[in-house]
């Protein structure tokens, strides 16, 4: 299906921008690296629509193409003294789905609120950026993760002509948009590309080993009955990830793959990457992350209760704990809790956050400490914060716009100046800035979960 148009709400902004959309930064040959394109100028060209997004299970965003290196900008047209700060966005969806041309992704609102410069990008997902089939194509396996960096590289070369500092440039991107910058970080080739990064909700502690990622691109080729993945269509290549994935079960998972040739080291293990610990760096999760990976329906939560809830968080975990102990333990801290409360509690400590406190400690550990913030409004879940940054929450009440505002207002200034308003994380005090009705910083919120599971290794899912 077709996106939805931007809301009206959002519209109001854009009569004082300048907004281009669709500019092409690469072209896109099947699992190699991207190549550069020349420099087209506004003036000679068309740019009122969107690129195409990459394909994708689901056909969510339409057109899609393997042609899809394409971003888009929004520009206050009014002159500035300086150059303005670049907002960078990379959208989520775990490596394989997702699109900028969604419109909570839309710039206006941002850019003419911030005075900032906003930029939006699309790159290659799912197999057709990450599947590993190094001794025919070396460069597969990261090829999403070289479509970023070329487009940060167009950044770096002309954001100028729309009134942008290449100086400084922020990063920033929710869930595996997060993941994604994450990785970026310990990428030699994205060395010096961007300035400042925010990860939403999106951690990338551990990259894919190359053996997983052979063992996924086997279970893929299976599916594909012995075609060749290098020729089949890309709707084919899509429908081949619906195998069980060889490591974590479901569908193939795709992800950047520690390759020794564009990835020489995981992004946060054993340490913080140290070729960008001088980036500031701001981490974000959401309370209650998992209230979006399952529908009122779905079979994990129908019939939910105390004696079968042991057994329906045991996997969705992502962890090797015993589920009843779990269980028993959060049952007695929050001994007024309903079984959906404490399953979303569990599953969201375990399986997610946890990537978020050890990324922290290790910047802490390291000398540079990240600004950390956790978003409590109306119990927020997983992407939630999408629209709150970009201030295009479908009709929005007047908490929701005064939240907006607020988390917008702190993006804005760590993009300008490298700190949000409030202090960094450090292992003293695990200082936390708690986004809701009443913001204010915490240390150390959520202890209690933390020491729990901290005593159980982590192991980033799909790694």
């Amino acid at each position: 299906m077709a996106i939805a148009a931007v809301p009206a709400y959002a519209s109001k902004a854009q009569s004082r921008l300048r907004i281009l959309k669709g500019i092409r930064y690469g072209v896109a040959e099947r699992f190699a690296a991207p190549r550069a394109v020349p420099f087209v100028a506004p003036s000679a060209g068309n740019f009122a629509s969107f690129g195409p997004a990459c394909p994708q299970s689901g056909n969510r965003y339409l057109p899609a193409s393997e042609d899809c290196l394409f971003l888009n900008l929004w520009a206050p047209k009014a002159k500035a003294k300086q150059p303005r700060p670049v907002m960078v966005y990379f959208h989520g969806g775990a490596y394989s789905t997702g699109s900028v041309t969604d419109p909570v992704n839309d710039g206006a609102a941002l850019a003419t609120h911030g005075d900032v410069v906003v930029v939006t990008v699309n790159h290659r997902l799912n197999a057709l950026g990450y599947l590993y089939l190094p001794e025919r194509f070396p460069d597969s396996g990261n090829a999403g993760q070289l479509d970023l960096i070329l487009a940060l590289q167009w950044i770096q070369a002309h954001i100028a002509e729309f009134g942008g500092d290449p100086k400084n440039v922020t990063v920033f991107g929710q869930s595996g948009g997060g993941a994604k910058i994450a990785t970026l970080m310990a990428m030699p080739a994205a060395k010096g590309l961007f300035h400042k990064a925010i990860t939403m909700s999106g951690q990338q502690v551990t990259a894919t080993g190359p053996l997983n990622a052979e063992k996924r691109a086997a279970a893929l080729q299976a599916a594909l009955n012995g075609q060749d993945p290098a020729t089949v269509s890309a709707e084919q290549l899509v429908a081949a990830l619906s195998a069980q994935d060889p490591i974590l079960g479901g569908g193939v998972y795709m992800g950047p793959v520690l390759d020794m040739r564009h990835l020489h080291r995981h992004p946060f293990w054993p340490d913080a990457a140290p070729q960008s610990l001088d980036i500031p760096m701001m981490l974000g999760n959401t309370v209650l992350e998992s209230r979006a990976f399952y529908a009122p329906n779905a079979k994990q939560l129908a019939g939910l209760d105390f004696d079968n809830l042991a057994r329906r968080v045991a996997p969705e975990m992502r962890i090797d704990a015993q589920p009843e102990w779990v269980v028993r333990q959060f049952r007695t801290q929050y001994p007024d809790a309903a079984p959906l409360n404490l399953f979303h509690r569990i599953v969201t400590t375990a399986r997610s956050w946890r990537g978020q406190v050890i990324e922290a400690e290790e910047r802490a550990k390291a000398g540079a400490p990240a600004f950390v913030y956790q978003l409590d409004f109306e119990q927020a879940k997983h992407t939630d914060d999408i629209g709150l940054s970009f201030g295009t929450v479908p009709e929005p009440s007047i908490d929701q716009r005064a939240m907006s505002v607020r988390i917008m207002d702190a993006f804005v200034r760590f993009a300008r100046t490298g700190n949000p308003g409030w202090h960094p994380y450090s292992l003293a005090k695990r200082e936390t800035m708690i986004f809701d009705a009443n913001s204010r910083v915490e240390n150390d919120p959520r202890k209690w979960e933390r020491e729990l599971f901290a005593r159980i290794p982590y192991i980033q899912p799909g790694t």
